[in-house]
């Protein structure tokens, strides 16, 4: 399985040959430095690190710095860290850079990413209830309705949809097939939107629901 760790730089949108607009979602891929990898026989399972970014050495922790001597990084160090894991041992060499090539037009990708943060929200808002009426006696607008399940069982099953915290949560979305592959940018199109703001990191790799990009 192929990765890459990305940063999402935002919404635009192409032509088809046929004329048609199609959505895509502009991410920097890479590039990214193989910083360790993980053999079954070594660690119980295969594996390759990435880092992305940068990051000066006197915010890095001497254990860190360990780290990444293995991989003969010593000035321009990776601000993140990220796993891939592979079905077979990966034959990479330590230190070697991955970059936006690594994937090819109308390939399929998985994307990782954080969702926007809501803050504390509602049931209107965060799972789209009705609310009740705003006329002839109403008296609860927006708020949830009822809960309760009387005497027996006397308590709220657990899954409720309730008001709560919103967002800032992990998803994948699946099967976003590559429209474009910039390379000497290290930027790629993927058909569709993905999740986060615009700036947030992402991670890229192959669709485990599609094989060759079929």
């Amino acid at each position: 399985m192929k990765g890459l760790i990305g940063k999402k730089l935002g919404m635009s949108q192409v032509f088809d040959d046929s004329g048609k607009i199609i959505p895509v979602t502009v991410i920097q891929a890479g590039p990214c430095t193989v910083v360790d990898v993980m053999t079954k026989d070594r660690d119980g399972y295969s594996a390759i690190q990435l880092g992305f970014g940068t990051k000066k050495a006197k915010n890095v922790s001497k254990a860190m710095l360990g780290h990444f001597k293995k991989a003969n990084l010593k000035t321009e160090l990776p601000a993140i860290l990220r796993e891939f894991r592979t079905d077979k041992d990966p034959e990479v060499e330590l230190g070697s850079v991955l970059s936006a090539d690594t994937f090819e037009t109308d390939e399929f990708l998985d994307v990782t990413g954080t969702v926007k943060g809501r803050g504390f929200q509602g049931v209107v808002k965060r799972y789209n209830f009705g609310g009740g009426r705003y006329s002839h006696g109403g008296g609860w607008k927006r708020r949830t309705g009822a809960v309760g399940q009387c005497e027996f069982p006397g308590r709220i099953d657990k899954g409720k949809k309730m008001p709560g915290h919103m967002g800032n949560v992990r998803r994948t979305i699946q099967n976003l097939r590559v429209l474009r592959v910039i390379a000497e940018e290290n930027v790629i199109f993927v058909k569709g939107a993905v999740p986060g703001p615009v700036g947030g990191t992402v991670l890229l790799h192959s669709a485990v629901k599609k094989t060759n990009g079929k």
